[in-house]
């Protein structure tokens, strides 16, 4: 009788510019006797792990922030608005124009998120850092749900959210791939 396993890693990345990239590898083995299935996936994983990580180093090509309609100061059409020179942000809420201050994130977390730096006197070294760690992005970069985790984090803290675990954005041995 023989065991079909098949393995598959797969990783995905947020680039700059609304971009991402992503790599996968399956592989398909046999085996005789099921004893060895728990060390041929992990042995398996780690194969697969290593291929995928090393392999997504190459980024490729990453649209410029002027060119493919993601700039509106050089769009000649509004874009995400109604044409009075308002922007309405991913879930129709309209609000004023950001001058030329474009955040991924919807209006509400950029509010929040400056609201926490102003109000607890946080470095804006060290938020950029933690969302360069967390998502390998500057703040003005990341998209809405990526803010929420931000904001999760920025929360923490400033002692406005009780949980025990650490942030994710402190370096901590194992907890990175």
């Amino acid at each position: 009788m023989a065991i079909v396993l098949e393995a598959n890693y797969a990783k995905k990345l947020g680039l700059p510019n609304y971009s991402s990239h992503q790599y996968c590898v399956t592989i398909r083995t046999e085996l005789t006797d099921l004893t060895q299935v728990a060390e041929e996936s992990g042995r398996l994983y780690r194969l697969l792990q290593e291929a995928v990580d090393r392999e997504i180093q190459e980024v490729g090509f990453i649209p410029d922030a002027s060119r493919y309609g993601m700039n509106p100061a050089t769009d000649s059409q509004p874009r995400n608005g109604n044409g009075n020179g308002h922007t309405t942000n991913d879930n129709g809420a309209t609000g004023q124009p950001r001058n030329g201050d474009l955040w991924a994130c919807t209006e509400g977390q950029q509010k929040l998120i400056l609201q926490l730096v102003h109000d607890h006197q946080l470095d804006k070294d060290e938020v950029e850092t933690m969302a360069g760690q967390l998502f390998g992005l500057g703040v003005k970069e990341v998209n809405k749900m990526q803010a929420s985790n931000l904001i999760d984090e920025l929360l923490e803290r400033v002692g406005k959210k009780s949980t025990s675990r650490r942030p994710r954005w402190q370096n901590r041995e194992g907890a990175r791939a």
